[in-house]
């Protein structure tokens, strides 16, 4: 009867945990995006609506990727041809922009392929300042012990 019990409750965490980790729909990909991009280069109401559109293809793209790849149907080409299409979106969406914003959105591109979360970037800090401690997760995340 224990037995019983402790399978049952594990089937029911594994298929809770499943649940947990749903793939984001292409337009939350897209607006997640489009609104990172507001936020760092102010776009205006046509540039918002004339790149949300290129996001959202790309995060089709995207989607159609992650498909495959866990469908096991995957092939080199299909990588290729995702970043062909994320380079002349990239291209696209810098015609879009002004100057000023060109440039950030270069920055922002970077961030985005290195990895940094412009959230999380270490504060400088001043002469005798004690660094701050981050413990738990997010401390063993960092590397900071």
């Amino acid at each position: 009867m224990k037995k019983l019990i402790l399978i049952l409750s594990l089937v029911i965490g594994l298929l809770g945990a499943v649940k947990a980790q749903k793939v984001p729909t292409t337009e939350e990909l897209a607006k997640k995006n489009i609104e990172e991009m507001d936020k760092r280069l102010k776009l205006s109401p046509t540039q918002r609506s004339v790149i949300y559109n290129y996001a959202f293809d790309l995060a089709k793209e995207q989607l159609n990727l992650y498909k495959k790849q866990q469908a096991g149907t995957y092939k080199d080409e299909d990588e290729t041809r995702y970043f062909r299409i994320q380079n002349e979106t990239n291209k696209n969406i810098k015609l879009v922009l002004k100057g000023e914003q060109v440039d950030e959105f270069n920055k922002l591109t970077e961030e985005r392929l290195s990895g940094i979360d412009p959230e999380k970037k270490k504060k400088k800090r001043k002469k005798g300042e004690e660094e701050e401690k981050v413990v738990g997760i997010e401390g063993l995340k960092m590397g900071n012990n």
